[in-house]
């Protein structure tokens, strides 16, 4: 019986274990590096939280309607390496991105630097070659 326990639950906790990795995804799978994107609009909202921060970005289209986007950075390590801080971007910051849409069409990308509200040029750390040396 203690058998069938102890296996049962390192069945369980085994189990478990790949439940994150199966919630990540890839870059290629969300995302189409053959659609580029630059947008300039105000923060609204920072998720500095793993596996990726994001964060959203209202902007103003040309028929004067504002729409809310929805950018996803790199995982935190990466961004503090890049030069990132916690409070870098805050509600309110006029900032510009440039990134990678979303193959389904919604209002979000993969982020691949920001020009901060200071005039700083930050890359976001993520994986679809989105770093200094791609630039």
């Amino acid at each position: 019986m203690r058998f069938k326990l102890a296996a049962f639950l390192t069945g369980a906790g085994l189990l478990a274990g790949t439940l994150p990795a199966l919630a990540h995804h890839s870059f290629a799978a969300e995302y189409d590096a053959n659609k580029p994107i630059k947008i300039s609009g105000v923060v609204t909202k920072m998720e500095w939280m793993n596996p990726h921060a994001r964060f959203y970005v209202d902007v103003k289209e040309a028929d004067g309607k504002v729409t809310n986007w929805n950018f996803e950075l790199g995982a935190i390590p990466v961004l503090l390496k890049q030069g990132w801080r916690k409070d870098s971007l805050k509600q309110g910051d006029q900032i510009t991105v440039e990134g990678s849409l979303a193959k389904d069409g919604s209002k979000s990308a993969n982020a691949r630097s920001v020009v901060l509200s200071d005039g700083r040029r930050v890359f976001a750390g993520s994986s679809g070659g989105n770093g200094p040396a791609n630039q």
